[in-house]
């Protein structure tokens, strides 16, 4: 299998897990706190991880480099069982749903638009906890050009961006969430079946720390679809998500001078886009490269597919 080797003594480390696993003082004591994570115990997980990737029957090819491994591990707070179960799922997603979770491309013509639209940007200044802020702004999207598919893979592919980033690891994510906008024609783009399906994906098989989610500029109309949406999360989940009546009432949770320019920021939303742009380039082949991972799926297929609810959000009634 396309497994990488190890052959250090039980108590040796690599040089490239040790310039992977460096955290500043502060990182290392949340981590502690939070994680349970220190030295000794990183170096046996991701020991242990690579041994179980080695030997798992179904994994024909999987990234074994310490940064994608802490995505689980540190996910997981360092239980090795849920680590690697995260791991199955995450690569059976990616062969379950490649429209979703594949193809990774910063110069695909139809993820560059959607990227140079500004539906989607992780600002470059992190929250009062340390988290990584993701605001996505779904009137830039184009729901008459674009498809949820097309939805689907720059999410995929700008988390893939920032997850390998170990303070991003340990501290989390907060999403922020402009919902000024907002129209059927966004809502019926996805089917009932597709929206339960990619939350499910989202919440037990991505490796992040989802933190906090923050809507705000919700119409009316939408109130309904949004009651739905939230009811599919887990109770976790559920607790961290918040809805603000308009962007004054989202600012007192979200310090303004990190958000762009157009919220009371910094920086224009135009050097924003630029900046992840450049950034999307620069790692293009190692997103590219994902691709290359592969695990047998046999029946786990049928752990993920939802049939027992058909039909698309034009059945819902809306206020």
């Amino acid at each position: 299998m396309g497994v990488e080797k190890i052959e250090l003594g039980e108590n040796e480390i690599s040089q490239e897990d040790k310039a992977a696993c460096l955290l500043r003082e502060e990182l290392r004591l949340v981590a502690k706190t939070e994680l349970r994570e220190d030295d000794a115990i990183r170096t046996h997980a991701l020991r242990q991880m690579r041994d179980w990737i080695s030997k798992h029957p179904d994994i024909e090819y999987c990234r074994t480099d310490a940064p994608f491994l802490l995505r689980f591990l540190r996910t997981k707070k360092f239980c090795m069982p849920l680590a690697q179960e995260m791991l199955e799922r995450y690569l059976t997603i990616r062969q379950i749903y490649p429209h979703w979770f594949s193809r990774f491309d910063v110069l695909d013509p139809t993820l560059s638009a959607i990227l140079d639209s500004g539906y989607l940007i992780p600002l470059p200044e992190r929250d009062e906890y340390g988290r990584c802020v993701l605001l996505a702004c779904i009137g830039k999207f184009d729901p008459h050009k674009y498809t949820s598919a097309d939805m689907a893979r720059v999410h995929s592919m700008v988390v893939e961006l920032l997850m390998d980033d170990p303070e991003n690891q340990v501290r989390g994510y907060t999403y922020v969430n402009d919902d000024s906008g907002l129209s059927m024609s966004h809502v019926t783009l996805w089917s009932l079946n597709d929206l339960r399906s990619i939350i499910r994906c989202i919440q037990n098989s991505t490796p992040m720390r989802h933190k906090a989610t923050h809507f705000f500029n919700v119409p009316n109309f939408a109130n309904k679809v949004f009651d739905f949406v939230v009811s599919l999360m887990n109770e976790k989940l559920k607790n961290r998500v918040t809805f603000h009546s308009n962007v004054d009432d989202m600012k007192r949770v979200i310090d303004p001078k990190i958000l762009p320019r157009e919220y009371g920021g910094e920086i224009p939303t135009a050097d924003l886009i630029s900046r992840l742009k450049k950034q999307l380039l620069e790692k293009r082949e190692e997103l590219l490269a994902l691709d290359k991972m592969k695990i047998n799926v046999r029946n786990k297929k049928m752990e993920f597919e939802v049939n027992d609810m058909a039909g698309s959000f034009r059945k819902l009634e809306v206020d």
